[in-house]
This record gives C-alpha cells, structure tokens and sequence, in this order.
C-alpha cells in the first residue's frame, strides 16, 4: 500500500549573526591592539571586553550560526571566542595562582597555532567576500606578529602588531556595520566586495 507524503519546506527567518560575532571580535580587537600600540595598560576595560563582547559574544553568534547550518561561521566565531576567554584566563589566572605566568616561547607557540588556524580559514574566505579576506588575512599576520614580537622580546614588532591590529579589528566592524546597513536600506550601502 502506498503512503502518502507530505513535504514541508522550512524558511529560515532568522536574523543573521555574523555582524554580531564581527563586532564582538572587532571591538575587542581594537581595544586590546591600542594596548599593544602602547596606548594604554591592560586593565579591567580590555578583560572585560574579552570575557563578554569577545567571547561571549562570538560564542554566542557562533551558536546561531550553528543553527543556521554555517559550518564557517559556527567554527570562527566560537572559536575565537574561546580565544578571547583563554587570553583573559592566560592574564588573570597567575594572578589568583592558578599555575604560572605563560613565558615568551609559551606565548609565542599559542599565538602561533592561532595563527596557522586563521592562516587555514583565510583560504575559506577566497568563497565569500573580499571584506571576510581582509579581516582574515589580517589577522593570521597580526597572530605571527605577535608571536614573533614574543619570542624575540622585540618591542618595536609589538607596536607595529599594535597598529596592524587596530586595522584589523576596525576592517572587522566594517564588515559587520556593512552587513546590517545594506540590510537595514535593503541595498549596497557599504560594499563588502562580494565575489
């Protein structure tokens, strides 16, 4: 006997999380690269931000991603937002004396497997937009940088980081900011260079 079907097609009218996982990395990314600059010292302003806008935040969008179906998206976003919360652990938790302070080559290793994970995800983004490859590709330098300004105590690489940085984060926000205006006018307002 034959069974009747009857199929449902399902709408996905979610919002899109991506310009909040963007901001939340950008924001964050400006904040902690003023530091590295030189501008100002880490303080409660720089943890918190990493605890609730970069982590948080992007575990958050990352989940929504998830819900979305977007492989690259779930996997960016949490992740990194897990970056920000072990960075925030790394700092502060010497000072409640859990374990010791990570030293120059520990530091330098941990931003370097950051790095070759970003490098990774930067070839994900020769499918999307040239916006996305900007923020990457900027990022997998700035993790190097970084790396290098630690295992060579080099200060002047760490300023330069710095400045690299505070590009970085601020190509974040315009990818985000891109995205929810062109929304918001339901046209191209900022370009996200789309293949």
């Amino acid at each position: 006997m034959a069974q009747d079907a009857t199929l449902a097609r399902v709408v996905d009218t979610t919002s899109n999380p991506a310009p909040l996982g963007l901001l939340g990395f950008g924001m964050t990314t400006v904040l902690l690269n003023m530091h590295n600059a030189g501008m100002f010292g880490i303080g409660t302003m720089i943890l918190g931000m990493g605890i609730f806008i970069g982590g948080l935040a992007q575990v958050l969008a990352g989940t929504m991603e998830w819900k979305k179906g977007n492989t690259f998206g779930t996997t960016a976003f949490t992740l990194y937002g897990f970056f920000w919360l072990s960075l925030v652990g790394l700092l502060v938790m010497p000072k409640m004396g859990w374990g010791t302070a990570a030293t120059n080559v520990e530091m330098a290793a941990y931003l370097s497997v950051w790095g070759l994970f970003t490098s990774v995800m930067f070839v994900g983004t020769l499918r999307l937009n040239r916006a996305l490859q900007v923020v990457f590709a900027s990022l997998a330098v700035l993790f190097f940088l970084l790396a290098i300004g630690d295992i060579t105590e080099n200060t002047g690489i760490k300023t330069f980081a710095g400045w690299e940085g505070i590009f970085c984060g601020l190509s974040a926000m315009y990818a985000a900011l891109a995205q929810v205006l062109n929304e918001v006018y339901g046209k191209v307002v900022l370009p996200l260079g789309t293949k």
